[in-house]
């Protein structure tokens, strides 16, 4: 088989770097369709992965970016890169969720977020996400652009 990929390091290497939008939350209101639970009646635990990344999506379009524009625009794309989940209580067909997408540290070329799904004022799960900035042609690891690293330090 082939060697393991080395660790993410970011050509430049990776640098905390201080936002006004870490700590900052977006909330998006979801609803739990019949497609998204399982035999059980209950939410398959990989579905919350796609909510959480709704959550991300609009913290990203508040920001004024599109995924799409940063593909074809600058050329990158954001790769999940390690995703930590803890599943409290399971969801059901027709519960309406609150998933929460806060930004808890920045580097040069990776975002990770704080992430919650709840029903009410019930954490249902919760999780840490961290994205990788890649380039979009070869999916190799590049910085964040400065356009979009300035902006998130502006808000």
């Amino acid at each position: 088989p082939p060697p393991p990929p080395p660790p993410f390091q970011a050509e430049d290497g990776i640098r905390d770097m201080p936002t006004g939008l870490v700590g900052s939350e977006m909330c998006i209101r979801d609803s739990v369709y019949y497609e998204d639970t399982d035999a059980g009646g209950v939410v398959f635990y990989a579905n919350y992965l796609a909510f959480m990344e709704r959550a991300r999506t609009e913290w990203l379009r508040e920001l004024g970016y599109e995924n799409s524009s940063l593909a074809t625009g600058p050329g990158v794309v954001f790769a999940v890169r390690r995703v930590e989940v803890d599943y409290l209580r399971p969801a059901r067909l027709d519960d309406v969720l609150d998933v929460t997408a806060s930004l808890t540290r920045i580097s040069r070329a990776s975002l990770t977020f704080g992430q919650s799904v709840c029903l009410g004022s019930e954490v249902l799960c919760r999780a840490s996400v961290q994205l990788a900035c890649v380039d979009s042609r070869n999916f190799r690891p590049t910085g964040i652009p400065r356009e979009l690293l300035d902006r998130i330090k502006d808000e």
